[in-house]
């Protein structure tokens, strides 16, 4: 039996954060028990079920799970039809909050990672938050050497937390599927889950890091901060400061219209080179995860909702652009079964066409154009409400756990340059490019990086 103020025994603040933990759990499984069970009585019984209270007291079930949750929400939101828009939007609506971890706590879980010597790293260590995160909190510091480094910390118990959360959404999707069926929910669950669960190892998402800095070396406007390895280890990422201002700030204000265009091509850039080039997508295009530099370009921040896709996969999503725009249906056929989707009669092809040329329509035309032209916000939800309904009626679909991630860059990107009022000849940007596109030199781009990076393209 460990002694109390051992490392091993656990302190007042630990046992109290752990208490609250097993009974937010426990009132959380208890709500949305009580929630299925309605759910089933209306499929029972033939009642209707009102979504908007029920999106609402789903909400307000999971108002404790904050954390891993929230990064869930924020890609769900923009998935088509994951889950009904009224749910969508009540998830979208969830902020994290998990309490800021103590002066005493950060030093007792940065003696956990580094040490009982942790202070020898840092010249100088703030340990008050700068900011906060769904997983962790991050801190200023500058090094022995004189970096300055930001030291993202994970909150304690975040494992059991992340699998609570997912053992939660799982029941979501259940009760979602008994009385929907146009997307099946299984692959979407699945690649959530592991990719939540890879951003829990920070050692991990700084091989990504690494990756980045690789795969983006040539690109002057885009900047990737560097992992400090020494000061780092499997729940504390050290990595060098870089200095910059947030979105939205620049959206709101009166700037010039080729200052919003230049940050609009900086972004596209950002996220498409790795993808287009490498076989790489940074799966979480949320507002907190790059800055603005005063030059404007583009500071990368987080890594931990990284994807590697198979050189043919980068091929079919080329080759479904190409089939919408030359309107070729054995070609987008055959893209679609790349893409992972299975067993698609021509009237299933049809429906996912319709979100596929939502998605696509600003690179169809040779011209200079508003993100907004085809494809607006109100534009986009009727396309949802549509895909929808005629998947409901010819029995659903079964999304690929490919299409989760790539689905949520493409959506996510584009309300970003609708929130800049970009207008750029976007086909002339995508044409660029791809026009060069070769299976073969991707696949040896993407394993050369890998290497570097020190990890193994798993698909």
């Amino acid at each position: 039996m460990p002694e109390r103020g051992s490392p091993d025994m656990p302190n007042d603040e630990e046992v109290t954060s752990l208490g609250r933990r097993v009974k937010r759990y426990a009132k959380v499984s208890r709500s949305v028990g009580g929630l299925a069970a309605k759910v089933a009585s209306n499929k029972v019984f033939g009642t209707a079920l009102n979504h908007d209270d029920h999106a609402a007291r789903l909400t307000q079930a999971l108002g404790g799970l904050k954390g891993p949750l929230m990064k869930v929400a924020q890609i769900l939101s923009t998935i088509p039809d994951a889950v009904p828009k009224e749910y969508a939007k009540e998830l979208a609506a969830l902020q994290a909050d998990a309490p800021s971890m103590g002066r005493m706590f950060v030093k007792r879980r940065m003696k956990s990672e580094l040490g009982p010597d942790w202070q020898s790293h840092f010249a100088e260590f703030e340990q008050t938050a700068c900011a906060a995160a769904s997983l962790g909190q991050v801190h200023r510091a500058v090094l022995a050497d004189g970096r300055k480094v930001a030291c993202k910390l994970q909150y304690p118990d975040m494992a059991s937390a992340v699998e609570a959360d997912l053992n939660q959404l799982k029941l979501i999707f259940s009760l979602y599927q008994r009385y929907d069926n146009s997307v099946e929910t299984d692959n979407v669950h699945a690649e959530l889950s592991e990719r939540l669960h890879e951003e829990l190892d920070y050692r991990r998402e700084a091989r990504h890091m690494r990756l980045y800095g690789h795969m983006l070396r040539d690109e002057p406007a885009v900047h990737v901060p560097e992992p400090v390895e020494a000061a780092s280890s499997g729940r504390l990422l050290t990595m060098t400061w870089l200095q910059g201002a947030g979105l939205a700030g620049f959206a709101g204000a009166a700037n010039a219209q080729e200052d919003r265009n230049h940050v609009a091509l900086n972004m596209f850039r950002a996220w498409y080179v790795p993808f287009y080039h490498y076989g790489v997508l940074h799966g979480d295009p949320h507002l907190g995860n790059y800055q603005l530099r005063d030059d404007l370009g583009v500071n990368l921040l987080d890594f931990g909702c990284i994807r590697a896709f198979r050189p043919s996969f980068v091929k079919g999503v080329i080759d479904l652009y190409h089939a919408l725009k030359d309107k070729d249906d054995d070609r987008a056929a055959e893209a679609y079964r790349i893409w992972g989707f299975e067993d698609l009669s021509r009237e299933k092809m049809d429906v996912l066409n319709i979100w596929a040329n939502f998605v696509y329509g600003p690179l169809m035309h040779d011209k200079v154009r508003a993100m907004d032209e085809t494809n607006s916000a109100t534009y986009g939800a009727e396309v949802a409400r549509k895909v929808r309904a005629e998947l409901k009626r010819i029995g659903g679909v079964c999304p690929p756990r490919e299409f989760v991630l790539l689905d949520r860059s493409a959506i996510g990107l584009g309300s970003v340059f609708l929130r800049l009022n970009a207008k750029l000849n976007w086909y002339k940007v995508y044409h660029e490019m791809v026009e060069e596109f070769r299976m073969e030199a991707l696949a040896a781009r993407q394993a050369d990086a890998f290497r570097i990076a020190g990890l193994d393209p798993v698909y």
